[in-house]
């Protein structure tokens, strides 16, 4: 994944110089924005010592505000439907499962804006996150139906505060966005949940459109 990111910042960043001359300066203009990516996921902070996860890929997109205040600094809140999950395998109950989690979440950023240059944004601040859906597809393993069930009812938490920071690059209408956030809340709810204790981090890479 970083090397995606890699990619993408090195073709962002020759479109921004092969167009510096030409490129708007749109840093103290309010302005409405979309824009849609890929999140590379994975979680930390586990609380099970059976429990092992990998990153996987997931679908994001959503739209921006940018309120500037003044040429170099402003705010940028932002709306974001955002999946997120890992893989994993371990022990649950003592039967062995193998598993992807996929949790579908609308995340709702609220960031600071430094703008050195028209061309570069650079953003960072708080992050909160509502659950709106989550799915456990078992790929193998010995877990029945009803332990299935159990894992899924367990007590996991809708609500969650993050911190997400990156930066957009700017070529005219154009943005690309590179971020990074994690949670600094768990997915558990009362701290009863059997199911692992984590919280999310994750990459997103996306392209978007301002009006």
């Amino acid at each position: 994944m970083k090397k995606v990111i890699l990619m993408i910042a090195f073709v962002a960043i020759a479109v921004t110089n092969s167009n510096a001359q030409s490129t708007t300066d749109n840093r103290e203009k309010l302005s409405f924005g979309l824009k849609l990516g890929t999140n590379y996921s994975n979680v930390y902070d586990s609380d099970n010592q059976d429990f092992v996860a990998d990153s996987k890929f997931g679908f994001a997109a959503g739209a921006f505000v940018a309120i500037p205040f003044g040429k170099f600094i402003g705010i940028q809140p932002e709306i974001i439907y955002s999946q997120k999950g890992f893989k994993s395998s371990g022990t649950y109950f003592g039967s062995s499962y193998e598993m992807t989690r996929t949790t579908n979440f609308i995340d709702v950023p609220l960031l600071f804006a430094v703008k050195p240059a028209k061309e570069l944004t650079l953003l960072f601040g708080p992050q909160f996150s509502y659950l709106l859906k989550q799915k456990d597809e078992f790929t193998g393993g010995t877990i029945s139906s009803t332990q299935q069930q159990e894992f899924d009812n367990n007590d996991i938490t809708k609500n969650i505060m993050g911190l997400t920071g990156g930066a957009d690059i700017n070529v005219d209408n154009l943005v690309f966005g590179l971020r990074a956030g994690w949670d600094i809340k768990t997915n558990e709810g009362d701290g009863n949940s059997s199911t692992p204790r984590y919280k999310n981090m994750w990459y997103q890479a996306t392209v978007g459109y301002r009006f």
